[in-house]
C-alpha cells in the first residue's frame, strides 16, 4: 500500500492552495465540480433500459420507466434500504415481467455507456487543480460499473445514494459533499441532467449546469472554468 509522508501532504496540500489561488487570478470561479453519473457522465441507462425492456414486451416506454422509478425510490433500493432481488421481485410483481434478474438487469447495465468527452473533461480538471466528485442516485449498479471500467480512480469524491442512505432529494446532502470537498458551496460547480436536483442545489447555494446536451454543457462550463 502506498502511504504519503507528512512532508508530502504538506506539500500537496500547500500546492493545491496555490492552484486555486492561480485559478481565481485567471477567473476561476469554482474549486471543485460535482458530477451526476447517468444522464450526464453516462448515457442514461436507467430510463433507456427500462424504454427498451418496455418496447420488447409492446408496452408503454415512459409508463415501465416511471414504475422502475416508483419501485427503485419507494422500495428503498436506492438508498441501500433493500437489496437488488427486492427490488426486481416488486417490479415483476408490479408489471407482469417474468424474465430473470440477470436478464433484465442486463438491459439496464449494458446501457450505461461511458461519455469519453466528459471524461476528458474530468481529467482535465483535475490536472488543473480542480477537485471533481460525483454525486449520484445509484445503486451497487455504480460499483460494479466502476469495476468494470475503473471510473472512481479518475476523482477525489464519489456520493452514491445505495452508500449514504439518502438521495439527492434530501437537500442536505450538498451540504455534506461541500463539506467532504473541503470547500465552499459558492465555489462548487453541480452538474446534473435532472431540474429537480438542480433546484435543490442552488437552494444550497451551488453553482449549477442543468445538462442537457455536450453543446449546452461546454458552453456553460467554460464561464466558470475558463480555459479548459
Amino acid at each position: 500500500m502506498y502511504m504519503k509522508t507528512s512532508l508530502q501532504w504538506r506539500f500537496t496540500t500547500v500546492f493545491m492552495a496555490m492552484m486555486q489561488m492561480i485559478g481565481s487570478d485567471l477567473g476561476r470561479s469554482v474549486d471543485a465540480v460535482i458530477f451526476d453519473f447517468g444522464g450526464v457522465l453516462a448515457d442514461e441507462g436507467f430510463f433507456d433500459g427500462f424504454r427498451a425492456i418496455a418496447t420488447q414486451h409492446g408496452m408503454d416506454p415512459g409508463g415501465l420507466a416511471e414504475t422502475a422509478v416508483d419501485v427503485v425510490r419507494g422500495g428503498g433500493y436506492v438508498e441501500g434500504r433493500a437489496s437488488e432481488e427486492d427490488f426486481w421481485e416488486e417490479f415483476r410483481a408490479r408489471t407482469g415481467l417474468t424474465e430473470s434478474d440477470a436478464q433484465l438487469r442486463h438491459e439496464i447495465l449494458s446501457r450505461f455507456t461511458l461519455r469519453g468527452h466528459m471524461f476528458d473533461t474530468v481529467d482535465k480538471l483535475r490536472e488543473a487543480g480542480y477537485k471533481v466528485a460525483i454525486l449520484s442516485d445509484q445503486t451497487n449498479w455504480l460499483e460494479e460499473l466502476d469495476a468494470v471500467h475503473g471510473i472512481y480512480r479518475r476523482f477525489d469524491l464519489v456520493l452514491n445514494s445505495y452508500r449514504m442512505g439518502k438521495t439527492k432529494k434530501d437537500p442536505s446532502i450538498f451540504d455534506e459533499i461541500v463539506k467532504a470537498l473541503g470547500v465552499a458551496p459558492g465555489r462548487a460547480l453541480f452538474v446534473d441532467d435532472f431540474e429537480g436536483h438542480i433546484r435543490r442545489a442552488t437552494g444550497r447555494n451551488l453553482k449549477t449546469i442543468h445538462y442537457t446536451n455536450r453543446e449546452s454543457f461546454e458552453r456553460q462550463f467554460k464561464k466558470y472554468c475558463p480555459g479548459l
